[in-house]
């Protein structure tokens, strides 16, 4: 057998597996979940339907041109950032030895086998991975948006709605993909805990995925959001043309 399975404990085990489910269950609970908005992103699809929905009656579409290209500048800062942090992480693994010393002989980190160690490492990396590919995946999807934007009719009629609709979603695929890449720093942030202990860990992901709820359920964001969204605001579209430039 393999040193890294017989070196893990129980609770290496239990600890991995929670650090799973909070993870998976939180993004189910704030990105999959179906029915009337609950969560601040799903109010935030009312709003970009309406953000899109006042785009096709301005003469001017400039200013949502520059909003889009400062959402893909964002996301395209954090890919790039993502990059940076991967090959750290790489020479980290590549000069495991060293770092494995430091670590240990830190006082407060619980003794544990090298290969457990690398392994902790490997999860680092599979996280920051997995966020850069939400990044680019997030680019690509904000691209495909600026281009439902450009093919927009200039007279909506009754196709509004729907393509107002078409537009917000597709920029809520990109800003979901943008969101998990996010959470992924939040967890790999957290699974740093496992460094110092199992239990420590266990408390960590825990205290992430908190936060992260309170953010999305129970913030001073989510209650302004709310408000604005009430009532279905957004899902119709606007009355007439709207004046030039506003």
């Amino acid at each position: 057998m393999p040193p890294l399975f017989t070196s893990l404990t129980l609770l290496d085990g239990v600890a991995f597996i929670w650090f799973i489910l909070l993870w998976w269950g939180y993004g189910w609970l704030t990105d999959r979940r179906q029915g009337a908005p609950t969560s601040l992103n799903q109010h935030m699809l009312r709003i970009r339907i309406r953000w899109m929905t006042n785009m096709l009656y301005r003469d001017n579409r400039v200013m949502d041109s520059m909003l889009m290209g400062h959402l893909i500048h964002s996301v395209s800062f954090f890919a790039s950032t993502t990059v940076l942090v991967l090959a750290g992480l790489l020479g980290v693994l590549a000069s495991s030895d060293s770092a494995y010393k430091v670590v240990m002989e830190l006082g407060f980190t619980q003794p544990t086998d090298k290969a457990v160690f690398e392994a902790k490492l490997l999860l680092l990396l599979a996280i920051f991975i997995y966020s850069f590919f939400s990044f680019t995946w997030a680019v690509r999807q904000f691209n495909y948006t600026i281009a439902l934007i450009g093919g927009a009719p200039l007279d909506p009629g009754d196709e509004a709605l729907t393509t107002a609709k078409a537009a917000a979603k597709m920029m809520t695929l990109a800003i979901t993909s943008f969101n998990r890449g996010l959470r992924g720093y939040y967890y790999a942030f957290a699974s740093l805990g496992w460094m110092i202990h199992p239990y420590a860990f266990i408390a960590l992901v825990a205290l992430v995925t908190y936060v992260l709820w309170r953010r999305q359920f129970r913030s001073a964001a989510f209650d302004a959001v709310a408000r604005y969204s009430a009532h279905g605001m957004g899902e119709r579209p606007m009355g007439g043309k709207s004046q030039s430039g506003m």
